[in-house]
């Protein structure tokens, strides 16, 4: 009896972990997109630096067309086995930021808007004013009203276990952050040149602007790279 719960158990998870894929209009098939993840926490400075300068790129000559882009706010984090409560590396904030973009991910589910939002409260991080990420939504002319709700009346938690699920199973272990990967290839301390290996993955016959500026070679294999520097 007890082993048929935990089967079921397994069977909801990963239900749910496929309905947390996020999808987008673009002019190529499912088939060809090229998928990036990303896996980050969101009251760090240098987390937020890339988030804002580097992968922002992604949208710039039409990459995002071809990208299906992941965001997972969960980082460091862990669940504290005594109360079943989340505990974040960089404190009580961040957590709520967490369950905020998470909410924003999987409510809206159009990476157009949840990546604006996160844009922005990650901007205000490198700034340090996160207190204000409400302003986000009057800024981006987006409502809050669901993203709240969604915060506050438990699906955010939910989200939120799902994507500490999800990290905790990464194969390799992430070592620091953030952690990229790229159709289920880890980047390790190449994470910053995603866009060589979205390119490189790409197998559609029209390549967008990004790809003919940065156009596919052979990126070392992560094994090759130098060991790992955990933060």
């Amino acid at each position: 009896m007890a082993s048929t719960k935990l089967v079921l158990s397994f069977i909801i998870t990963f239900f749910f972990i496929f309905l947390l894929l996020p999808s987008h209009a673009a002019s190529h098939s499912d088939s060809q997109m090229v998928n990036l993840s990303v896996y980050y926490e969101a009251l760090s400075p240098s987390r937020a630096t890339f988030i804002v300068q580097n992968l922002a790129r992604i949208f710039d000559d039409d990459l995002i067309t071809i990208t299906n882009l992941r965001m997972v706010p969960w980082g460091n984090a862990r669940v504290n086995k005594t109360d079943s409560t989340t505990i974040c590396q960089n404190g009580r904030d961040e957590c709520f930021l967490h369950k905020i973009q998470a909410c924003a991910i999987n409510v809206w589910n159009d990476v157009d808007k949840y990546y604006a939002l996160i844009h922005c409260i990650e901007f205000l991080v490198i700034e340090g004013r996160h207190s204000d990420w409400q302003s986000c939504f009057n800024s981006l002319g987006l409502s809050e009203k669901t993203i709240l709700e969604c915060s506050n009346n438990g699906t955010g938690a939910k989200i939120q276990a799902l994507y500490g699920y999800e990290t905790a199973l990464l194969d390799p272990p992430h070592m620091f952050l953030p952690w990229v990967v790229v159709n289920n290839k880890s980047l390790g301390k190449d994470y910053r040149n995603f866009t060589t290996y979205i390119c490189n993955e790409y197998k559609g016959k029209v390549q967008p602007d990004a790809c003919k500026l940065h156009p596919p070679d052979n990126v070392s294999s992560i094994k090759e790279q130098n060991p790992f520097h955990p933060v």
